[in-house]
């Protein structure tokens, strides 16, 4: 492939890859669990062998691949690595283009529900004048953009990437979206290159106190609150984060070759981080789950999406800020249950504010998990931005 190509794609796995998945459900050795410990010690045993059986004897791939197959995906090389993404032009003529992008344990599975309301909102029971042009990659070592090939590619590189890519399309003058990753990959796009973006609008936004020593000053006794229940998430939920920035590759082995325990690592963070009161599928059905799972299986990616960490975080490889304050205008979206809701004036500090939503419900995958809450926040915040195509 020439550096500039852009070539169709679609998701056609083999067969053998399937058969192989199955075998590997049915031979599972699973581990002990203590009674009563529920969620406590990481991935619910009783739970985990529900999804297994489910994933071996009922979950349909091939309707997957339908859903994801249903919107334009192409493939494309940028920095020496392998680009997947959607691009669902829309019918409106002036729409917005806007590139969004997700983050781990997520994929571009995330996004398979706002595509269609997002890129043409008169077919979806919305303005067009709501229109975008959407564009969603893979981020390179996810999905069908991975394995990654060369070290060092942190989340200021994939932010190059974004860039390069909505060049290539043709876009000089476009909005970003994102969490997780997403959110700083967004983030160093508009540091970088403010000319470029019309907005930011991130679902998963950073911060910091005006005063560094007197942190609490101006926050509201609900933002205080949580700053005490953020520490006592640092201090229970993050071994995942300190595993994968240190050694993912040992990690990897087990993920890649057990279907089981690629499910746990995954699902648990689905659980802990959605606003599901402690039964996930009351947001996200198995079949939801586990297409997401499939992402990662099917290509072989969970050691290349989790040496994102280790690019980014990892000893001595902290990536640099953005460079001071981003003059971008910038919306946020505040779900609930999401993993760091930072007070708005730490938000100012790092971020131009002009737009911030108190959500009803949600949490970190705020796309999949909410979303018809989730289209119409980016096109609220996104409206008095727009300008006429170019």
């Amino acid at each position: 492939m020439d550096a500039a190509d852009i070539t169709p794609f679609r998701i056609e796995t083999p067969e053998a890859v399937l058969s192989d998945l199955r075998e590997r459900l049915g031979r599972t050795r699973f581990p002990d669990q203590l009674n009563d410990a529920g969620w406590d010690y990481g991935a619910d045993l009783h739970y985990v062998k529900e999804l297994c059986d489910y994933w071996r004897d009922r979950f349909d791939w091939r309707a997957a691949e339908a859903r994801f197959n249903a919107f334009p995906q192409f493939v494309t090389e940028i920095d020496g690595e392998r680009l997947h993404f959607y691009h669902a032009r829309s019918p409106e003529a002036d729409a917005l283009p806007l590139i969004i992008t997700h983050g781990w344990p997520g994929s571009v599975a995330e996004f398979l529900d706002v595509l269609g309301p997002l890129s043409d909102p008169a077919a979806h029971g919305g303005d067009a004048r709501d229109a975008f042009h959407v564009i969603a990659p893979s981020i390179p070592g996810y999905g069908f953009s991975g394995p990654t090939k060369k070290p060092g590619f942190n989340a200021k590189r994939a932010a190059e990437v974004n860039t390069v890519l909505m060049e290539r399309l043709g876009y000089p003058r476009y909005g970003a979206q994102g969490g997780d990753w997403g959110s700083a990959i967004s983030s160093q796009m508009a540091a970088a290159h403010p000319e470029r973006l019309v907005g930011l609008h991130l679902n998963f936004i950073g911060g910091r106190p005006a005063d560094p020593g007197n942190p609490h000053a101006g926050l509201s006794a609900e933002e205080i609150e949580y700053l005490a229940t953020k520490a006592d998430y640092n201090a229970h939920e993050t071994g995942y984060q300190a595993i994968q920035s240190t050694k993912p590759q040992s990690l990897a082995y087990g993920l890649t070759d057990s279907p089981a325990g690629l499910a746990a690592w995954i699902v648990e963070k689905f659980h802990a981080w959605s606003d599901c009161g402690g039964d996930v599928e009351t947001v996200y059905s198995k079949d939801r789950l586990l297409e997401n799972i499939m992402l990662y299986w099917v290509t072989g990616t969970i050691n290349a999406s989790m040496r994102m960490y280790y690019e980014s975080m990892g000893p001595g490889r902290r990536a640099p800020g953005y460079g001071g304050r981003i003059e971008t205008p910038t919306g946020h979206a505040r779900y609930p249950a999401e993993v760091r809701r930072t007070p708005r004036s730490w938000a100012e500090q790092m971020y131009n504010i002009v737009h911030w939503t108190k959500m009803p419900k949600g949490g970190h995958f705020a796309a999949m998990e909410q979303p018809e809450l989730f289209v119409e926040d980016v096109r609220s915040f996104f409206r008095p931005l727009r300008q006429p195509a170019k």
